[in-house]
């Protein structure tokens, strides 16, 4: 083989050497960004996966909080409903033994102004305890309607600590 020969088959096949790196280059560069695309799917699905798990950790936070603000109603609604009954029990009781005579409601009676009634010993007597101060009894159906009023005072009162509970329980 002459030198230009040997030149040319040199050149041959440096450029075939230099057309199959180019090749491979190619290949190796497609497969790199394939890998890339591959990688931004994976990262894009982990935050889809880590959204969707934060959203669901907070809908369960709001349910247990939810869930949470109605037992505590629930309990604030029985205890409320316990002191409205007690409340009437104690009335019921209270006028029962005004209209069986065994309790008068009395009133304190200013000492000076003896005229207006007459006074009541201010001794001790059984089944009541009168502390030195002239008292003058108030009529039954008088004591009657005190009692209907604090009563009705008593429901008031209860059903204003129930309505003030809730908006606390409702502002925390």
């Amino acid at each position: 083989m002459t030198p230009v020969q040997k030149l040319i088959g040199m050149l041959v096949l440096a450029g075939l050497l230099i057309a199959a790196g180019a090749g491979g280059a190619w290949k190796v560069q497609g497969w790199r960004y394939g890998k890339q695309l591959a990688d931004q799917a994976q990262l894009h699905q982990d935050d889809l996966a880590a959204i969707s798990n934060a959203a669901s950790a907070q809908q369960q936070a709001e349910q247990n909080k939810r869930l949470a603000l109605e037992q505590q109603l629930q309990a604030s609604d029985q205890t409320h409903h316990r002191a409205l009954t007690d409340a009437q029990r104690d009335q019921s009781r209270l006028r029962d033994r005004l209209a069986t005579a065994d309790l008068r409601l009395s009133v304190l009676v200013d000492a000076a102004d003896t005229a207006s009634c007459s006074n009541l010993p201010a001794t001790p007597t059984t089944g009541g305890v009168v502390h030195g101060a002239p008292r003058a009894r108030l009529d039954p159906a008088h004591a009657q309607r005190i009692i209907g009023i604090t009563d009705a005072g008593d429901r008031g009162l209860i059903a204003l600590q129930a309505c003030q509970a809730y908006v606390r329980a409702l502002q925390k």
